[in-house]
């Protein structure tokens, strides 16, 4: 029997199963539940007795009673407040009021009565109930309503909460707000990649895999709480190998509740960039850009049918201004009154640059012999120049500025300045039924609708030349997302003990990114062929690179594309992904087991037409086209002069990269198949079991239509084109059905003050970027190519911008047998013949002691370890990179490839074969006040080792790149503050004064979150490394003692000098030999420390019995502190050790009015 048919058979046997058991679990995705033991004065357990769980909100009711041990418990509690009272006749009433109640935590409340009439009432207030976790042995920090709406979080941004929780870093970058406008941070917890965390909404997914962000960034004001579960988390959750991040929207009820805020930042109240903000801007007269936030909205709840009926809605509409300036090259007007008026090319300003030479001169094999154009003019009678190069530098703007420039005025000339927009409206709406006194229904619906726009340095009106984007973050095009969430669902009690949820959920992320003048050909307008073509995702100015970035001569670029030094801007992008997923569960109570059993079903498909590289072209020009070679007598070649601009103005193209493709419409379509089951066993009053086993089933990924996917099969150097001949529509892909992840904990309560708590863990994960769901089959041949086309060396033309102009990309005919010959050059992605998905397996050892009913603190040991995970920062890596053995002897670059011998390959291949391995080590300490008189805090420190491998040169020898985490930091202390101030109305300091005094005095609160953190490790590196290895890592040898921390300056010793010959020392520094790696660790030292306040000041009011108003005032970077970024690595060059940037915005202030009622 097939694999796939016993997995069938073994699912609907689970099915059947869960059908009919009566053994299994309640859900905790979504509900909360109330626990524990009701004894009398002498600690002997009371059965029978009566407790009755009262949701504050809503009226309704739950009753239980205790078992024969004492025991109870009460499941499915949609998160609120509620009172618990427990009784029996004979004896005096216990009532706890308004215990608060959250979704996946059980909260233990035991009940001690006394004898007396059951009249009578033993009342205890929630703040003198503990706090301390003795049903599971999860790593978790939760946050209430009142946390998440009162912190100061920039942009109000949800995802921020991650940073408050032990053992989260965030990563140095970001994913481009075109494709990310809702703002997801990428972060790393507890060592693994920022893509294995998971995010749920009100149970359901609420994840993007290709990126690995959160799909509805939910309004701060529909959130009741969310908890931050880092490590061994119940068998329900899966799906992810660091945190789970759960989230519940907020339900109505019996009285009408709403808020309405308004939030505002500009840049009058934001603090100066030292390094780019120094001086004014020559065009504004401003040191900072103009930029404009603000973010509004509201919400309202309460009951359509009292007790029974209720909804809640809210909106919040963000509308941005971000002002952008960019000091840019064009040419110079020398060269707009000489070469692009039709006279003889004058361009002697850049003789500083370089000798040009004529390419068409001399030997055309290797370069020498070329005549020299004299005084760098060039005569257009006997050499004319590109009529399409000239009328592409006529659509540039004349130079605007001479102060600051460089290169005798040809670098730095223009000064651009200009605002992007961003705009976005977000909605949700809940209704929740009690149906009956059994069963409870839910749905709700969230809208996500984000519009970002920006003008590229050179568009003018309707001509979109493109440049450096002017919008936010430096993006110019044109990007609208519009995100969808719903979910719905219901619990219902079988009976007293049995209980079954169900829960549909659903998310659309839709993604549509266009240049500005997609519509437009511009390249065909001024003759050039082959890149503004038929296929409409051509359209728009492609991307001209005129010399590298900085690099004399040159450093001209304009039209789009993804570069840093253009637009930003990966588009033409199309991303339509969505999600349909069906949860049921079963939960069933015997005697002191909470028996679970469950499953989770989910089917995905996407679509992703990407730009990675521009569709329209990306064209370099290099300074060697126009530079002179000479040959040495040891028959080596040396080269001198070459001025990029030359180049492009004589139509030699030096390279042309862009995505082709023969279909817009080649998607992806995956199955997950997820169960469970699991047991908390509370052995005695004082010993809980968690033991529970987890199934995760994802079949391979299959297209969408025949020839809509090819998969690289790296044995036999053949494409497998998906339906055609004997593969599949997942192209023989083979599943594995061996995921299955135990989960065990144990808690332990000692002395009633002290729990220790152990747990194990095992999880996996979909990865990222298309590693097991994704782009990564779809963007292949027989679909899309990168196409690749440049001379055999820099100082040989490509192609010229004269007809024909760019060559085609001809596709390879599919054959009958569906497998063809992956042919040399073409840039492929790689996956394993069979599913690999990636594992962690996770642990911890935590004591947590109650210090007073309110506040704990624990500490405790955490550390994973990832198997089958990514080697470095993304799923793939390069599986085809050179060697470096025989760099020395001479062995060419591509004879030095792994596939090359084989297959003739060499190319580069991006491999997502998720063989990797890494692991963490961390103390993790905590100390938390619930809320209370007034006060609450959480502060945090976590000391820990992140160890794992990079992407570069894996594939040879792994080793070379092994050591810590790119963003490991390796002591992070947080603390979180919410105070308000005991003075006023009611406080216990002025209590008594009149309304209008305490209008002045009262009502202040005090809001902060403090980081500390210790700094990012980076890699020392030296200038001439290209000579001594073509492949592999940069780095020296260290011979000496380095100091590091000395100032921005210098921030680590480096040479007195260049390393100007192999085996040269200079201080701890020494230059390896030809063809080896430097002994110099990767990521050995370590920048600057980081330290930052977010801090509020709030009024708050009363101004009517019902409503309630709050000023605020928010300081990001209360303390201004220049938190400096990584300095420069190099350790032989002028600038090596300097730090040049911040690692984090100056101080920006933030004024905020919130009404409620």
């Amino acid at each position: 029997m097939k694999k796939s048919s016993i997995a069938v058979v073994l699912v609907v046997l689970c099915l059947g199963y869960l059908a009919l058991a009566p053994t299994a679990g309640f859900a905790q995705a979504v509900y909360g539940s109330i626990f524990g033991i009701v004894t009398d004065t002498s600690g002997a357990a009371v059965s029978g007795a009566k407790v009755t769980v009262t949701s504050l909100g809503k009226g309704t009711k739950v009753e239980t009673t205790t078992n024969d041990t004492g025991n109870y418990v009460v499941t499915h509690l949609i998160p609120g407040k509620y009172d618990v009272r427990a009784e029996l006749a004979g004896f005096k009433a216990f009532e706890v009021k308004a215990i608060d109640v959250f979704a996946d935590t059980a909260t233990p409340l035991d009940a001690k009565i006394q004898v007396g009439a059951v009249t009578e009432t033993v009342t205890v207030t929630a703040e003198e109930t503990p706090m301390l976790k003795t049903d599971r042995a999860d790593v978790a920090t939760l946050f209430t309503e009142k946390v998440v709406t009162e912190l100061p979080i920039f942009n109000r941004n949800f995802t921020d909460f991650q940073l408050l929780t032990p053992g989260t870093q965030k990563l140095g970058w970001s994913h481009a707000a075109s494709e990310n406008p809702q703002g997801s941070l990428q972060i790393n917890v507890n060592g693994q990649h920022f893509s294995g965390s998971s995010f749920q909404l009100d149970g359901t997914d609420n994840r993007d895999p290709i990126l690995g962000i959160i799909v509805i960034n939910p309004n701060l004001e529909s959130v009741t709480e969310t908890k931050i579960a880092t490590q061994n988390y119940d068998a329900e959750f899966g799906q992810a190998l660091a945190a789970v991040i759960t989230a519940q929207t907020r339900s109505g009820t019996n009285e009408i509740h709403g808020s309405a805020f308004w939030f505002r930042r500009s840049d009058q109240l934001q603090a100066r960039d030292p390094f780019t903000q120094s001086t004014q801007n020559s065009l504004t007269g401003k040191f900072i850009p103009d930029s404009l936030w603000n973010q509004y909205g509201g919400s309202v709840g309460g009951p359509i049918l009292k007790n029974k009926l209720f909804a809640f809605g809210d909106y919040q509409g963000t509308r941005q201004k971000v002002g952008n300036s960019q000091r840019l090259s064009v040419p110079t007007l020398l060269v707009r009154n000489t070469c692009l008026a039709g006279l003889d090319c004058n361009l002697s300003e850049y003789l500083g640059a370089g000798q040009i030479y004529d390419p068409n001169s001399g030997n055309q094999v290797n370069g020498t012999g070329r005549t020299a154009f004299n005084g760098n003019i060039i005569p257009v009678a006997t050499r004319p120049l590109s009529p399409q190069a000239v009328a592409l530098l006529k659509l540039l703007p004349a130079p605007n500025t001479t102060t600051g420039t460089s290169q005798n005025g040809t670098i730095g000339n223009f000064v651009a300045s200009g605002t992007g927009g961003f705009d976005n409206d977000v909605f949700d709406v809940r209704v929740d039924h009690s149906t009956t006194s059994k069963m409870h229904t839910f749905g709700r619906y969230s809208l996500a609708d984000f519009r970002l726009t920006g003008r590229g340095a050179f568009d003018t009106g309707s001509i979109f030349v493109g440049g450096h984007g002017l919008g936010l973050d430096g993006f110019a095009g044109e990007s609208k997302t519009r995100n969808h969430s719903l979910a719905s669902g219901f619990d219902y009690a079988v009976g007293s003990s049995l209980y079954t949820d169900f829960r549909f959920g659903y998310f659309k992320y839709h993604v549509t990114v266009n240049p500005n003048g997609l519509g437009s050909t511009p390249a065909k307008d001024v003759g050039i062929l082959g890149l503004n073509t038929s296929d409409p995702l051509t359209g728009g100015m492609p991307a001209f690179f005129i010399g590298d970035g900085g690099q004399a001569g040159g450093d001209i670029a304009f039209g789009y594309g993804l570069s840093d030094r253009l637009a930003r801007c990966n588009c033409p992008l199309i991303e339509n992904e969505d999600q349909f997923q069906v949860v049921n569960n079963w939960s069933k109570i015997v005697s002191n087991h909470n028996f679970k059993l469950g499953a989770d079903i989910r089917y995905a498909r996407n679509l992703r037409v990407p730009s990675d590289a521009h569709r329209a072209g990306e064209l370099s020009f290099y300074k060697e086209r126009t530079e002179q070679r000479v040959q040495n007598p040891d028959g080596t070649f040396s080269a001198n002069g070459g001025v990029p601009l030359a180049s492009f103005l004589l139509s030699d193209v030096g390279q042309l990269q862009r995505y082709v493709s023969t279909t817009s419409n080649a998607g992806e379509r995956q199955k997950r198949w997820f169960f469970y089951g699991q047991d908390t066993w509370r052995v005695t009053p004082n010993l809980t079991f968690n033991y529970g086993l987890r199934w995760e089933i994802y079949f391979p990924q299959t297209v969408t239509s025949t020839g809509a996917g090819g998969f690289v099969d790296v044995a036999t150097g053949n494409v497998l084109v998906a339906g055609v001949g004997g593969i599949d529509s997942s192209m023989n892909v083979e599943n594995s059905l061996k995921n299955f992840a135990p989960r065990l904990g144990v808690a332990y309560r000692w002395r009633q003050k002290t729990v220790i708590r152990m747990g194990y863990g095992r999880s996996f994960d979909i990865g990222v970027f298309g590693s097991i769901f994704g782009h990564s089959v779809t963007q292949n041949l027989p679909v899309l190519a990168r196409q690749q086309v440049q001379g055999a060396d820099k100082f040989l033309s490509a192609f010229s911008l004269a007809p024909p102009g760019a060559p085609g990309f001809v596709f390879p005919t599919v054959p009958s047998s569906g497998q063809f010959p992956l042919p040399d050059g073409v840039n492929q992605f790689v996956q394993t013949k069979r599913m690999r998905l990636p594992t962690v397996d996770a642990w911890n050892l935590t004591v947590q002691r109650e210090v007073t009913p309110s506040l704990t603190a624990e500490i405790g040991y955490v550390g994973n370890k990832g198997t089958h995970v990514f080697a470095g920062n993304g799923p793939d890596y390069n599986c085809n990179q050179p060697s470096v053995v025989g760099f020395a002897t001479g062995v060419s670059n591509s004879a030095r490839r792994p596939f090359f011998p084989k297959f003739g390959w060499t190319q580069d291949l991006r491999c997502h074969l998720e063989d990797a391995s890494n692991n963490y080590h961390a103390l993790q300490t905590k100390v938390e006040k619930r809320f209370s008189h007034g006060y609450q805090f959480l502060a945090h420190y976590t000391w820990a080792k992140a160890i794992n491998f990079d992407g570069d040169y894996y594939n040879t020898d792994p080793k070379v790149n092994r050591g810590p985490n790119d963003f490991n930091r390796a002591h992070v202390f947080v603390l979180v503050n919410l105070w308000e101030l005991p003075v006023g109305k009611g406080k216990r300091f002025a209590g008594n004064i009149s309304r209008m005094a305490d209008y002045l005095i009262g009502g202040w609160q005090v809001n902060a979150v403090t980081n500390w953190s210790s700094g990012l490790p980076f890699s020392p590196s030296y200038n001439e490394c290209g000579n001594d290895r073509d492949t592999g890592p940069c780095r020296p040898d260290i011979v000496g003692n380095v100091q590091s921390g000395i100032s921005k300056n210098g921030w680590f010793t480096i040479t007195s000098g260049p390393l100007a010959t192999n085996g040269t020392t200079s201080g701890p520094w020494r230059r390896p030999q030809v063809g080896q790696f430097g002994t110099a660790g990767r990521n050995s030292l370590y920048g600057p420390r980081f330290f930052n306040t977010d801090m509020s000041l709030f009024k708050n009011f009363v101004i009517t019995e019902r409503v309630r108003g709050q000023f605020r005032f928010e300081a990001f970077n209360f303390f201004n502190h220049v938190n400096l970024g990584t300095p420069s690595n190099c350790v032989d060059c002028s600038d090596g050790g300097k730090i040049t940037s911040t690692a984090a915005p100056l101080r920006q202030l933030q004024f905020g009015l919130k009404f409620g009622f």
